[in-house]
């Protein structure tokens, strides 16, 4: 008997010290999963007033940190892109820097999904081992122009550099404004760099197709394969490093720049539509036509674009902005993957 109500008050006890805390679990259940039959007001405030137990210097370092995980840093973005100007009016590299940052993103394979495999604009371009590429001749002059750049900006990636000076030579020759963004993140190492010939040949035997499976496998269509032949209206090519074009004209021989080359425009420096006016007439022997640039008004489905953007130039600032936006972003790795707006 003694041991039965001896049991009993125990229990007796043990239900009480447990009541305060069965009831403070069920408070704080509530305060985390409303209680579904309460009003959804009363829900609502419930859920909206939860994010601001976080306290203020928390949030702002939790911020901060996701900032400084972004592969290049906007402020450093800006104040290269005034230093490639700067660059551009002394030394007038518009076309190389423009084909810096088309031979980084072209190596694109939209069949690999793995990246850097997959190629694209990651940086790449920068190690020996690509510059020596036979489509990459005469590039090395471009990255020592632009290293001093990297070299006072480090808080920059070189995919967003070469992507962000091919742009800015567009616009600075008088093109279009590019749709950019950036935060591109770069390869570590030359063994991360594509394989050679990945890129266009100036001279193929079938030049329509040859460009039609290059630029396919870079997910391109044949719209941006001629609105992104229409850069050529800049630059020269040189036979020292291309095989193709003349040692000099008369529109190259005193420069600017080195002297020497052969154009595809009179006014080489110059972003218009030009281009597709001067291979369509062929009426100059100093102008460069290639294969590949013939191709454009040779092939029917070439043709349409090819006249359309000769006729009308706001048409092929267009197409051309939206195109080489395309092109910088082809296979690269955002962080934040979003991307970067340098005109926000």
């Amino acid at each position: 008997m003694a041991e039965r109500l001896a049991a009993a008050t125990a229990a007796t006890l043990r239900a009480s010290a447990a009541a305060p805390s069965a009831r403070r679990a069920a408070r704080a259940s509530r305060a985390f999963f409303p209680n579904p039959s309460a009003s959804p007001a009363r829900a609502g405030v419930a859920l909206r007033a939860a994010p601001s137990r976080l306290p203020q210097k928390a949030r702002a370092v939790r911020c901060s940190a996701a900032a400084a995980t972004a592969a290049s840093d906007a402020t450093q973005l800006k104040a290269a892109r005034e230093g490639i100007r700067e660059l551009l009016g002394t030394t007038h590299c518009h076309p190389v820097l423009v084909r810096l940052g088309w031979h980084d993103s072209g190596t694109y394979d939209k069949n690999i999904e793995e990246w850097p495999q997959r190629g694209g604009a990651n940086g790449s371009l920068r190690f020996d081992v690509e510059l020596k590429h036979g489509a990459n001749a005469g590039l090395i002059n471009a990255l020592k122009l632009i290293q001093p750049i990297k070299d006072k900006y480090p808080g920059i990636t070189y995919a967003d550099l070469f992507q962000l000076a091919s742009a800015t030579a567009i616009e600075e020759a008088g093109g279009p404004k590019i749709p950019m963004k950036y935060g591109r993140v770069d390869v570590t190492g030359p063994e991360q760099c594509p394989p050679e010939g990945k890129l266009p040949d100036a001279g193929p035997s079938s030049p329509a197709d040859h460009l039609r499976e290059v630029f396919y496998r870079m997910g391109l269509d044949d719209k941006d394969i001629v609105v992104l032949s229409g850069a050529h209206t800049l630059g020269r090519s040189r036979p020292e490093r291309s095989g193709w074009g003349k040692p000099e004209t008369k529109y190259t021989k005193n420069g600017p720049g080195a002297p020497g080359g052969q154009s595809w425009t009179a006014e080489w420096l110059k972003f218009d539509n030009s281009y597709f006016k001067e291979i369509k007439e062929k009426r100059d022997q100093d102008l460069l036509v290639l294969p590949t640039d013939a191709a454009l008004f040779e092939d029917p489905a070439f043709k349409v674009y090819a006249e359309k953007y000769a006729a009308d130039q706001d048409a092929f600032f267009k197409d051309y902005a939206e195109a080489h936006a395309k092109l910088s972003n082809l296979g690269a790795k955002f962080n934040p993957p979003q991307g970067i707006s340098l005109d926000d």
